[in-house]
């Protein structure tokens, strides 16, 4: 893969860099035959000698099913082509033609161990025909395994949204060229299965999006003491588990000293320093490398005056949870140090009313709307989390374990978000660096663990990246 391979491309910016590529010298036939055989590979890695069934639109995705299956029978390959519809564009004609196997009609009562959707690409915009949405769905269901062709006919490539709310789940979906927002996109990434890129040349793109990578993390220096591995200043409110939670979490994702202000003296492990009193004093130490602020706050007007004086402090912040729902232009009106925001779906809506933002367009453009609007780094989290700066830098998650949808794990994310702000990172990357640990955290805690079993899993995430 080239090194940019982390990219991820909207409709037009693909076709863009497409046509780079034939004025570079290419045609679109001879993309055809790179993507088509690229992807041929991974689908005889997966079939072999088995029986293979391709769906062919009328498109230039369905040209790329033409030259899968002629790749599939020139490797001696047992395969079919049903075409839904004969080819419309020059290219896919000319992969037509170059087809020496076998053709069924579209009634043909088929079965086979894998299945190949070429239907219709990344450019679809309309929902599925009735009549192409079942034949999709009948060979779906008469096949073992099921591979859709850049997208899942029927999704929709910027938003991720199902033109059809009934489409069939697939088990591989084979990117080509670059992906796709809808890769890293609810609803669509819940049908995508397993996924993998085929390169056909696409060079990097100046601005564009990028996928979450594993992030490359320095162990302390060797003259290190708790004070230059950062101080973490974790706010507490009305409801003091969830602090201790998110603090909890902090200690293991980097930070050197992580103190819970609280008014309540919670339960707490013995290594988490407690410290009661006036907040306005408490948060006065100088040596605070980051303030956390949210979690378990409340909402009344002691959660107010807490979450203002945690945002007094000039060093970067993380709000989070009941603080989100408190914060406004106003509260962030005299504010130098950078902040980052962790809303889930319902907090977004919140705070895009909160900072004038209309909510229009897909998640991505909300993100990035919010993040101008308010200046802060916004981490829209959830099954799709995807982080965006004031400066328009965005970047996506990879689809984490579906284990993470238990109460207190936003917390967690809370406090390793912190933790590597505390340790000196810039906002847009510490917000990164905190949702792969959580991620990797929860691969590494296996199926129905609970919050805290997942903040104990956060060093071994980190022992990752080192």
């Amino acid at each position: 893969m080239p090194p940019h391979a982390d990219q991820i491309l909207t409709f037009a910016q693909m076709r863009a860099a497409e046509q780079a590529l034939i004025d570079a010298g290419s045609s679109v036939d001879a993309l055809m035959q790179i993507a088509g055989r690229g992807a041929a590979d991974w689908v005889w890695r997966i079939a072999a000698q088995h029986k293979v069934t391709v769906l062919c639109g009328p498109g230039n995705n369905g040209g790329d099913g033409w030259v899968i299956a002629e790749a599939l029978r020139e490797r001696g390959g047992a395969v079919v082509v049903v075409p839904a519809a004969e080819p419309r564009t020059d290219a896919a004609k000319a992969a037509r033609a170059l087809y020496q196997g076998e053709v069924l009609a579209p009634d043909a009562a088929v079965q086979g161990d894998v299945f190949v959707d070429c239907l219709f690409g990344s450019g679809l915009t309309r929902p599925l025909s009735a009549e192409h949405l079942a034949l999709l769905t009948r060979l779906v269901a008469s096949h073992r395994l099921s591979l859709a062709i850049d997208l899942p006919s029927g999704v929709e490539a910027d938003s991720g949204a199902l033109l059809n709310p009934d489409l069939p789940a697939f088990d591989l979906t084979l990117a080509l060229g670059a992906w796709k927002r809808a890769h890293m996109l609810m609803p669509a990434s819940a049908r995508l299965g397993a996924l993998r890129l085929v390169d056909i040349g696409v060079a990097a793109v100046p601005g564009t999006a990028t996928l979450l990578g594993r992030p490359r993390i320095a162990a302390p220096a060797a003259e290190a003491h708790k004070y230059t591995r950062g101080l973490l200043a974790v706010v507490g409110g009305a409801m003091p588990g969830a602090a201790v939670l998110a603090a909890t979490a902090a200690q293991g994702a980097g930070a050197g000293y992580v103190k819970l202000f609280t008014d309540h003296g919670p339960p707490a492990p013995p290594d988490l320093v407690i410290a009661t009193g006036k907040l306005s004093e408490v948060l006065t130490d100088l040596r605070n490398r980051a303030v956390l602020v949210g979690p378990g706050l409340g909402r009344d007007a002691r959660a107010r005056e807490r979450l203002a004086v945690a945002l007094a402090d000039p060093v970067p912040a993380l709000v989070d949870a009941d603080a989100l729902l408190l914060i406004g232009e106003r509260t962030l009106a005299d504010r130098q140090a950078p902040v980052v925001a962790t809303p889930h779906g319902g907090e977004l809506v919140a705070l895009e009313r909160a900072f004038g933002c209309d909510g229009q367009g897909a998640k991505p453009e909300r993100a990035l709307a919010l993040a101008g609007a308010s200046g802060m780094v916004i981490v829209a989290k959830g099954p799709d989390t995807l982080i965006a700066a004031p400066d328009g830098r965005l970047v996506f998650a990879s689809r984490a374990a579906s284990w993470l949808s238990v109460a207190g794990t936003g917390d967690v994310l809370a406090g390793t978000i912190a933790s590597r702000l505390a340790c000196g990172i810039e906002p847009f990357q510490a917000a990164g660096e905190g949702v792969w640990l959580q991620a990797e955290a929860a691969r590494l805690a296996g199926p129905a663990f609970t919050a805290s079993g997942l903040a104990a899993r956060v060093p071994d995430a980190l022992a990752a990246c080192l």
